[in-house]
């Protein structure tokens, strides 16, 4: 059975994008390289805002299939299905790609 993550407040499901295996020199990095926890991504769902003390909710600025870079070590990373994606605050979101 799959399971479906729906994020809350100002909560962003994130996918991680696979990192270059190339260096910019063109040095290919072999499977066994330590790799960094990749800092872009695609954003798979989003949260409806937050909401604020009078009740409103402020909309988040990012939406579903936007490119995004985010901080190294903000996200909090999960397994869904066996597959990983992280969980991040829109303020973790640094940038949409375009």
């Amino acid at each position: 059975m799959l399971m479906k993550i729906i994020p809350i407040s100002n909560y962003i499901l994130i996918e991680p994008l696979p990192q270059e295996e190339k260096t910019k020199a063109g040095i290919f990095l072999p499977e066994s390289a330590d790799k960094e926890r990749p800092e872009q991504g695609k954003i798979i769902a989003v949260g409806p805002g937050k909401k604020m003390v009078s009740g409103k909710i402020i909309p988040l600025n990012v939406k579903v299939g936007d490119i995004v870079l985010f901080t190294k070590y903000g996200p909090t990373e999960i397994k869904v299905d066996n597959k990983e994606y992280l969980i991040a605050k829109e303020e973790d979101i640094l940038a949409i790609v375009e």
